[in-house]
């Protein structure tokens, strides 16, 4: 054998195995984290749901609405799928493939968390919404029917109770005390394995998901998976800091980004849940958006943060505190207000009728009101879009706009007044993202009245400077920043 050797061995495995060691030797240092005996006293507060209810035939529970599984052929596939899918086939029922019943019965799986010796349990509102009978199985493996005690859609949290006394309860912690790079760990039943632990760290805090405005969530990389849906997630002293709800997945498998509710947001709705049956929030009656970099200097700002007011809806309690459209929420209730995604939480988490602080920015000067919080209305507001008609102006800006009848202004919903954007051409308005159809509403913090109106404040305009446009469209008011062209 060629080369020097240690001790019977070549020099660079020598050196491999040296490394590996004090790689080793490194990592224990570090002190990472041993879960056996977080996992040993958590697991007996983590219970099994199942649910069975009825869905369409040729529906799955665990597909997509409008995805359905075709009818498979009789062999090997065939009965691949049967197994997974149920033996009532994908839209019919056992003995008659295709020619089921209109509704079939469905099983999902989920979890919880115990949170009351007598038999209180926390989990999403998804994992039970519309079932039928819900069973809990315990970590002792006894299995009780559970009763829904309260649902709320809008934060995915559901309270259920089983006739069960000195049970073990979850510890609760505080999720405001994360960092993220924290430690976090899950148990839960993905695809049925029951008390299945997987742990990862903290990725991100608030997080603002689409349909969800009033949960600030905590993203993780903990690996989440279908059956996952309301277990606890745990911090290193065995405390739950948040109750796990959803995935980000383009596979519907889990692909490195979960989240889960806050566990006071969750605790907050249960206590609500437990004692009117329904979730009362504050409403403060404003649709907001994001500062841009462009809509900061537009409005005088140094930087971009706070919650852009593009619609002050009437009647609001927003109203009568004075907020207006073009105003900037940096503050609310002495709490920061860093990205428009920060407020709707709060103002949801603040009592119904208490008057809070809130700090705007107006004018290019800080300005200070007062705001008495109303209640959130069951549905939220919807804003109808706009139609086109007739262009009848065209202006500095590259645009032609028209005003808008009264029957348009009716079908908008609209309770101020404006101009309709009839066509877009090359320049400033196309650039700064005004499309045919918008309604413009106010430019450079001014309200437009007709097409006249708006023709001499757009050559008005003072040239080289960005200006805010607030327009009106599909989903609701918008503040654009428009860089104002020279003058012809």
């Amino acid at each position: 054998m060629s080369g020097i050797v240690i001790r019977g061995l070549p020099r660079a495995l020598a050196v491999l195995l040296l490394c590996t060691l004090l790689t080793t030797q490194a990592w224990a240092q570090a002190g990472l984290p041993d879960f056996t005996g977080l996992v040993k006293e958590a697991s007996p507060a983590v219970v099994n749901i199942s649910t069975t209810q009825k869905v369409a035939a040729g529906r799955h529970p665990g597909l997509p609405e409008g995805l359905e599984i075709p009818d498979m052929p009789e062999g090997p596939l065939g009965d691949l799928f049967r197994h997974f899918f149920g033996e009532g086939g994908p839209g019919g029922a056992p003995g008659a493939p295709g020619n089921g019943p209109l509704e079939r019965e469905a099983r999902s799986l989920g979890s919880g968390l115990i949170v009351s010796a007598d038999g209180y349990i926390l989990t999403n509102n998804h994992v039970v919404k519309d079932a039928e009978e819900i069973i809990v199985r315990l970590s002792d493996r006894r299995e009780l029917i559970a009763e829904v005690v309260g649902l709320d859609e809008r934060s995915d949290v559901a309270v259920l109770k089983i006739d069960a006394n000195n049970l073990p309860v979850a510890r609760i912690g505080k999720s405001e005390d994360l960092e993220v790079g924290s430690w976090v760990l899950a148990i839960g039943s993905p695809f049925g394995f029951d008390y299945s632990a997987t742990a990862g760290i903290v990725s991100a805090k608030g997080r603002s998901l689409p349909r969800e405005n009033y949960v600030p969530f905590i993203q993780t990389d903990v690996a989440i998976n279908p059956g996952n849906s309301g277990g606890p997630l745990y911090n290193l002293d065995g405390e739950v800091v948040g109750v796990n709800s959803q995935i980000y997945s383009r596979t519907g498998g889990f692909m490195g980004l979960s989240f889960a509710i806050p566990i006071e947001v969750a605790m907050e709705v249960a206590q609500q849940l437990k004692e009117s049956g329904r979730v009362s929030r504050g409403w403060l009656g404003v649709i907001i958006q994001d500062v841009t970099r462009d809509l900061a200097e537009s409005f005088g700002m140094k930087r971009p943060m706070g919650a852009l007011v593009s619609r002050v809806l009437p009647e609001s309690p927003a109203e009568a505190s004075g907020l207006r459209v073009g105003d900037v929420i940096l503050e609310f209730n002495s709490r920061e207000v860093v990205s428009s995604t920060d407020l709707p939480p709060i103002v949801g988490r603040t009592p119904v009728g208490e008057k809070v602080p809130v700090l705007v920015m107006r004018d290019g000067k800080q300005t200070r009101l007062r705001v008495e919080l109303g209640e959130l209305p069951e549905d939220d507001v919807q804003v109808a879009s706009s139609q086109p008609a007739k262009p009848t102006k065209t202006s500095r800006l590259g645009i032609s706009v028209s005003d808008l009848t009264d029957r348009q202004r009716k079908e908008m919903e609209l309770d101020q007044e404006g101009v309709l954007v009839e066509q877009v051409e090359r320049g400033a308005a196309a650039e700064a993202g005004i499309r045919q159809g918008d309604v413009i509403l106010r430019i450079n913090n001014e309200p437009v009245k007709s097409a006249g109106d708006f023709e001499q404040m757009a050559k008005d305009l003072p040239a080289g400077r960005t200006v805010p446009v607030l327009v009106q469209r599909r989903g609701g008011p918008t503040f654009l920043a428009l860089k104002v062209p020279a003058k012809e």
